[in-house]
C-alpha cells in the first residue's frame, strides 16, 4: 500500500455546520479518520454519500491534477484546493513517502470529466492515451486509456470509471486493476455504485452512508441487495 490511513486535524476545521462536514461520512471522517487495509479500496455508497469528495481530496494532497489524467506531471496545479483537500493528512507507508512532486505517480479517472481530458490527451499526442477520442466509442477511449496508463506504481483512483463500459469491458478494467497492484507498488481507491466492481477479490469495501462510514463484506452491501431483489423480481419496483 501507498497509504495506510486519512486523517483530519479537528483544529483546521473552524465551522463544522457547513459542507462537506455536515455529509455524515466525512463528518466521521473528521472524528475518526479511515484507515485502509488493502491494496485495492472500493468506495460504495449513493449519490451524495460523499465518495467523490473523499477521492478529489486525496488526489490534492497526493498529487494528481483533480481534473483526471496521468500523475507526476511536470507542471503545477494551480486550482484551489477543495475544503477537504486543504485538510486532510495521508499517512503514507515508506513506499508512498517516496511519491511526491514529479514522482506521484499514478492515474485519475474520473466519469465527469473523463472525455474532455482524453480529447485534449489525445490531441496532444500524450502516449498512453490511445486514439484521438472522436475516432473510438467512448468506452473504446477509456480502456485505451486503462491500457496505456495503468502501469507502473503509483496511487489510481477512478471515480465511477465503469459508467460507459458493458459488463465484459467493465470485467477488463478490474482484471487491469488485479494485474496493477500484483505487478507494481500501486494502490487503488475506486468509488463506485457497482456490485460488479465490489465484487473484486481482496479489495477492502467501504460503505459511505446516511450513518457514516463502515467497512462491510460484498453481500452485506445496500446496493448488492438491491440488486438481488430487482434482478429477482424486477416488476415489483414499478408497482404502485
Amino acid at each position: 500500500m501507498l497509504i495506510e490511513r486519512v486523517r483530519v486535524h479537528p483544529e483546521l476545521v473552524s465551522d463544522r455546520g457547513v459542507w462537506p462536514w455536515t455529509v455524515p461520512a466525512i463528518g466521521q471522517l473528521l472524528d475518526k479518520g479511515l484507515e485502509f487495509t488493502s491494496d485495492i479500496v472500493i468506495l460504495v455508497g449513493g449519490n451524495g454519500a460523499g465518495k467523490s469528495t473523499l477521492l478529489e481530496a486525496l488526489a490534492e494532497q497526493y498529487g494528481i491534477d483533480v481534473r483526471g489524467g496521468h500523475g507526476g506531471r511536470d507542471y503545477p496545479i494551480n486550482q484551489e484546493l477543495s475544503p477537504l483537500g486543504r485538510v486532510i493528512t495521508l499517512d503514507r507507508t515508506l513506499s508512498g513517502r517516496f511519491m511526491t512532486k514529479s514522482n506521484a505517480t499514478g492515474f485519475f479517472l474520473r466519469a465527469e470529466t473523463a472525455h474532455e481530458m482524453l480529447e485534449r490527451m489525445t490531441g496532444y499526442g500524450v502516449q498512453g492515451y490511445g486514439n484521438a477520442s472522436w475516432q473510438v466509442s467512448h468506452g473504446e477511449s477509456y480502456l485505451q486509456a486503462i491500457a496505456g496508463q495503468f502501469s507502473g506504481p503509483g496511487l489510481y483512483l477512478l471515480d465511477e470509471a465503469e459508467g460507459p463500459l458493458s459488463f465484459e469491458s467493465t470485467l477488463q478494467l478490474l482484471y487491469r486493476i488485479q494485474d496493477l497492484v500484483t505487478e507494481h507498488r500501486a494502490q487503488v481507491i475506486y468509488a463506485t455504485h457497482s456490485p460488479l466492481v465490489a465484487s473484486i477479490p481482496g479489495a477492502q469495501l467501504i460503505e459511505l452512508t446516511d450513518e457514516g462510514i463502515g467497512e462491510r463484506e460484498w453481500e452485506d452491501l445496500a446496493s448488492v441487495n438491491l440488486w438481488r431483489r430487482f434482478l429477482r423480481t424486477p416488476g415489483s419496483f414499478y408497482e404502485g
